[in-house]
């Protein structure tokens, strides 16, 4: 008989935003008038910019001919993407990469969850707490987390604390850790670091021969110059980090799919005999075993994000976004609510009044105000207590919670 990977049968019986939507589906059938405004799971609603569009009308356009049709492309990407996200994203900041060295994906998600694939299950790992879910689920299916204990935390992963007390920044461990997640601008916090701590970070890796996982999905939405957009900024970062870019949350491509990883030739692991491996080369080799890349309309829509007409679209979506996140965390705090983030991240971080746990808030907001959020102990034993809001719902969506929340208040 065919038996089960039993590390999946330790995963929690539900993800986390099944488990939202289960709760939501059931107030509607319950409260069958009443409007929801959804401020829970950051899914965008203003449209991909119009220059993408139009890259990807021509996009198809193209494989209606013979002459122009495009079939299997390489799982690594298309040298136009790759090139332009090169230019783009890191020599503009001073940072020389390879095109080989830059791995088009279908969304950070997948990546993030499977780049644990190339390394022993048995390597020791950290994350942020709270965190997003994924990076800890992936690592319980292939039984590098451990076991979970009654405290929510899993036995083979040091939980680094990111609360109000330390000002959401980690403290760096006081031992050696083989994998440590990392990411800024942080979901769920909407914190950052500066240049300063995430050099700590970076010393820390290449001292202890550490790996760290750096996922800067929300890159796009830092306004404050201290704060890396890279962490390629750092110096002797490419010897020590992965990183992990998307598409979704900067031009809108949640139901599109692409972004992208970074995987610099200068990082190796080691094996047990303490041979140096190139991890580029890994990932490279997994690539194209496992995936088959992402489409061709998709990425000429992801090159279109770095014409001039594609930044200048881009920039105003993140602004309309920005500009939500300014009125909610406005809004929650003349209410009396304490919050943070919502200034270099469109996430909110919404301390619960008078103690009241993760859940029971976020019950309280569904039934007697009709707003959806996302419980905080949902990422992690250090998000109880909180709750996160997103900043990618319409303007006037946002202006109501704001006004309903004020008047429950």
């Amino acid at each position: 008989m065919a038996l089960v990977n039993e590390h999946y049968l330790k995963l929690p019986g539900n993800y986390l935003f099944s488990d939202i939507a289960k709760k939501i589906n059931t107030f509607k059938v319950t409260h069958p008038g009443k409007r929801l405004i959804r401020l829970g799971i950051g899914d965008v609603t203003r449209p991909l910019p119009q220059a993408c569009i139009t890259a990807m009308h021509k996009a198809v356009d193209e494989m209606s001919t013979a002459e122009t049709f495009h079939g299997y492309g390489p799982e690594q990407g298309y040298d136009f993407l790759i090139e332009a996200i090169l230019k783009n994203d890191f020599a503009s900041r001073g940072i020389s990469l390879s095109p080989t060295e830059i791995f088009i994906n279908d969304g950070a998600k997948s990546d993030t969850g499977n780049i644990g694939e190339v390394l022993r299950w048995d390597n020791s790992m950290g994350v942020t707490d709270p965190i997003y879910p994924v990076y800890i689920d992936s690592n319980v299916m292939c039984g590098r987390s451990g076991e979970l204990g009654e405290d929510g935390k899993w036995s083979n992963v040091t939980y680094l604390p990111c609360t109000a007390e330390n000002h959401f920044i980690p403290q760096i461990p006081d031992r050696r850790i083989d994998i440590i997640y990392l990411c800024y601008p942080n979901n769920p916090t909407g914190t950052t670091l500066t240049k300063t701590e995430l050099k700590k970070w970076v010393d820390y890796a290449l001292a202890n021969d550490t790996l760290i996982f750096f996922d800067a999905a929300y890159e796009a939405y830092i306004r404050e110059d201290d704060v890396p957009h890279s962490i390629y900024e750092i110096k002797g970062a490419k010897r020590c980090a992965i990183e992990f870019r998307s598409f979704s949350k900067t031009a809108g491509f949640t139901g599109v799919r692409c972004g992208y990883t970074v995987v610099p030739k200068e990082l190796t692991a080691a094996t047990l005999e303490g041979e140096r491996v190139p991890v580029n080369k890994l990932w490279n080799r997994r690539q194209c075993t496992k995936f088959n890349g992402t489409s061709y309309i998709t990425q000429r829509g992801a090159e279109a994000i770095y014409t001039a007409e594609g930044k200048a679209q881009v920039k105003a979506t993140i602004d309309y976004y920005m500009e939500n996140a300014h009125i909610m965390r406005e809004g929650l705090q003349s209410a009396g609510f304490k919050v943070y983030g919502g200034v270099n991240a469109p996430y909110i971080w919404l301390k619960t009044p008078d103690n009241t746990g993760s859940w029971r808030f976020f019950e309280q907001l569904l039934y007697e105000v009709n707003v959806v959020g996302t419980p905080g102990v949902g990422f992690g034993p250090n998000g109880e207590g909180y709750l996160r809001l997103t900043a990618f719902g319409e303007r006037e969506d946002c202006i109501e919670a704001m006004r309903r929340i004020r008047m429950w208040i």
